[in-house]
């Protein structure tokens, strides 16, 4: 911050107003509204390069970078499919339509350390072989 960087100050200005901000409305869970903020940044990110408006882009990926610094290590591939499997044997799940159940037996096993869209796929894809 003594550096004067602008960018920097901004995004950390940031992350606490979000943080201020859930707590002020009870919510306690610090780690989903950063993962929250996060994937609203990589979404962005992504629509501006769509829009050929790269320097935005490149903001938004800053700020994403930044808080993924403040999130738990995520699960490596290799630990998340153990973890499908293990869940998948637990709830004796044969098909897609058990497909919530394995889900909510790994609910709190990967809570924080693996985005949802990424636990379903594979979830989906443990469950059709």
């Amino acid at each position: 911050m003594k550096d004067r960087d602008r960018r920097l100050a901004s995004a950390l200005r940031m992350i606490q107003d979000v943080l201020q901000q859930d707590a002020k409305l009870g919510n306690d869970d610090e780690i989903a509204a950063l993962q929250r903020e996060r994937k609203k940044r990589m979404e962005a990110a992504d629509a501006f390069a769509d829009a050929g408006r790269y320097e935005q882009a490149e903001a938004e990926r800053f700020e994403a970078e930044l808080i993924t610094a403040y999130l738990p290590a995520q699960l490596s591939d290799d630990e998340l499919n153990t973890l499908v499997k293990e869940a998948i044997e637990a709830t004796g799940a044969t098909e897609q339509k058990q497909m919530g159940q394995v889900m909510g037996a790994l609910k709190d096993k990967v809570a924080g350390r693996a985005d949802g869209k990424r636990v379903s796929t594979a979830v989906r894809e443990q469950l059709a072989s």
